[in-house]
């Protein structure tokens, strides 16, 4: 079983404020978390900051995973250990096919997890899953033969990164703002192919400020979060809770949030 564990965690953006303050948290293979706060509450710094964003610095405290502290571990290095950052906004690269992208991070986990030694990914092998999982999660397959997000709308891109997720099979999985810029049928999609791939070998932090997304991926457990603090923890209900009253019982008027 995996587990990602944040302990006591402090974040500032270089020669910044602090924004994170202190947050403890703990996520194992086959559970849903989600973080819910009011814009600017930190949450997507707080997302960064587990996937090792330089221009994010651990103040204080630390990050496990596995019970191996990897609080200062390059983002490669965290990516290889079985991290995976899905972005509010994904990025284009420009010159790299989905298809070649998707085949060098796959070989360098595996280059990763075997010590150092050359293992590639036979072609015939990637291509079956990759054509398989493409078509599992809806993605068309004229997408793989195209420069990674460049041109694509928001559903594609954030189904591409579904598919890197399936690709790649991480330990921990975390989802920032996923539903941003998706209509319902993009929504749906995404949230299934999230929801199937979390199981025995996977975990995922999903966080929003909506809970339209929470009603597809029903999570085990709800942190909310404001000031960049968790302020409140439960179950399924408390999201439903959030949607009808907002963030002000808990406080987010009251708090200068972080940019």
């Amino acid at each position: 079983m995996a587990t990602l564990e944040l302990k006591n965690l402090h974040v500032a953006l270089e020669d910044g404020p602090e924004i994170v303050k202190g947050v403890d948290l703990r996520i194992s293979s086959g559970e849903v978390h989600a973080i819910m706060g009011p814009n600017g509450s930190g949450k997507s710094t707080l997302a960064y900051a587990i996937a090792g964003h330089p221009a994010y610095a651990v103040t204080e405290g630390q990050i496990l995973l596995d019970g191996e502290d990897i609080t200062e571990a390059d983002a490669d290095v965290r990516a290889q250990a079985g991290l995976f950052l899905a972005f509010q906004y994904p990025h284009a690269i420009p010159g790299v096919t989905v298809t070649n992208f998707l085949r060098q991070a796959i070989n360098a986990v595996r280059k990763a997890r075997n010590d150092g030694v050359e293992d590639p990914i036979p072609v015939p092998q990637f291509r079956k899953e990759l054509l398989a999982q493409m078509d599992r999660l809806k993605v068309s397959r004229e997408l793989a033969s195209r420069y990674l997000n460049d041109g694509f709308s928001g559903g594609e891109k954030k189904r591409v990164e579904i598919l890197q997720m399936a690709m790649l099979r991480p330990k921990i999985a975390v989802l920032d703002e996923t539903d941003s810029g998706l209509d319902i049928d993009a929504l749906r999609v995404v949230a299934a192919g999230v929801r199937e791939l979390v199981g025995p070998e996977m975990g995922a932090l999903v966080i929003t400020h909506y809970q339209r997304i929470l009603d597809y991926i029903e999570p085990d457990f709800v942190h909310v979060f404001v000031g960049g603090r968790i302020v409140e923890e439960g179950g399924p209900e408390l999201a439903g809770k959030l949607e009808r009253e907002g963030y002000t019982a808990f406080g987010a008027d009251d708090e200068k949030e972080a940019a």
